[in-house]
């Protein structure tokens, strides 16, 4: 079994602030980061295997914020499902989880105070979730006894709607 789960994102308020390296870093991170995870470890997978990447809510809604960070989570919903019926065949499931705000390390990187002590707020919950909060929907996910009829799918976890 494979977990995508590594991301870069940095809040730019204006679209014009994102430098080219700064997209860079970013697709690097959050793109090829997961193609090349699991282009190394498709060969090593027998059928029942599965891959889980890690998408986001901003892949789903987009943030104005986060112009870059959400085109990638985009694109790892995309790669989900595209790479899910690639490796069909093989008998391979390839899914995500698309959580909402999650408590992490990421939060208060580029952010200020204020804006840290309120993230999550806007969800119907009023809070973000605990990392062990996501837990259940990898290990389910990654389950052939709960999960072996699901593929290509991308699975939210956003405290609500």
């Amino acid at each position: 079994m494979l977990v995508n789960n590594a991301a870069f994102q940095y809040h730019a308020r204006h679209f014009g602030d994102i430098t080219e390296k700064h997209f860079d870093a970013t697709l690097k991170t959050n793109l090829y980061g997961y193609f090349h995870m699991a282009q190394e470890s498709v060969p090593h997978m027998k059928p029942g295997a599965a891959i889980i990447n890690t998408g986001s809510v901003t892949g789903i809604e987009g943030s104005k914020n986060l112009v870059d960070y959400s085109m990638t989570k985009g694109g790892i919903h995309a790669f989900t499902r595209a790479l899910a019926g690639n490796l069909l065949d093989k008998g391979i499931r390839v899914n995500a989880v698309a959580p909402g705000p999650v408590w992490t390390p990421l939060n208060p990187s580029d952010k200020e105070d204020e804006d840290v002590s309120k993230f999550g707020s806007g969800t119907p919950m009023k809070r973000p979730a605990q990392p062990e909060e996501l837990a259940p929907a990898y290990v389910f996910l990654a389950s052939s006894h709960c999960s072996s009829y699901i593929t290509g799918e991308i699975l939210p976890v956003i405290g609500g709607y």
